[in-house]
């Protein structure tokens, strides 16, 4: 019974994963950029699906990676920098985070770096504790915190190599920088600190094999 709530829990976030990825892609404002920035959520969608074949995943660390993919295809939308997160805010709250926190620059891509480290870490130890058994909880959690950091660096790399094939306009799009040459670090940063911020209430959830 528990088996069945979790696959289903399962599907319908993936059900719901694609209708973000869907609905992002109608009359797309700059097709080129996101396209690039889509592909790494087609890529995250396939490898999910693979993934939990071969190495069933709770369905919260599925759920999480899930919303993960979803709030990326919003950014990649929106080419992370251009996200309107602050008119939404207006609109709903009749509040500004850019003004409440003296922001200068849009700030959504920081968020989604720190939520990959926050959605991914729990599944990677979880993973680490299937592959390998022996290994402890703190064992696992590390291993998963210096995969988060060592995939951060490589795709701040891949980043780098896209953007050197792009015209000047388009690689700063598809960067979105803004500006900032400490922009990379930072965004590494972020994903670490996030994997880190898990340990405290999901270090006693990390088990052996998925329910």
């Amino acid at each position: 019974m528990a088996s069945a709530r979790a696959d289903i829990a399962k599907r319908t976030a993936f059900a719901l994963t694609l209708a973000v990825f869907a609905i992002t892609w109608i009359s797309p404002l700059w097709p080129l950029e996101q396209a690039l920035h889509g592909s790494l959520a087609v890529v995250g969608l396939i490898w999910l699906v693979l993934h939990d074949r071969r190495w069933p995943m709770r369905s919260g660390d599925f759920i999480a990676i899930c919303a993960f993919i979803a709030i990326h295809c919003i950014a990649a939308r929106w080419l992370y920098s251009n996200v309107p997160y602050d008119a939404w805010c207006r609109a709903v709250f009749d509040w500004s985070p850019q003004q409440a926190f003296g922001w200068e620059r849009n700030h959504f891509d920081r968020l989604i770096h720190l939520l990959y480290g926050l959605c991914f870490t729990a599944a990677l130890a979880a993973h680490a504790r299937q592959r390998w058994p022996g290994i402890g909880a703190g064992g696992a959690f590390t291993l998963a915190v210096l995969a988060i950091m060592a995939s951060s660096l490589i795709y701040e790399w891949l980043e780098w190599a896209i953007a050197l094939l792009l015209s000047p306009e388009q690689a700063e799009a598809y960067n979105g920088q803004q500006g900032d040459i400490w922009d990379a670090h930072m965004d590494m940063l972020l994903a670490t600190l996030g994997a880190l911020a898990t340990w405290p209430w999901r270090a006693r959830h990390i088990p052996g094999t998925a329910p």
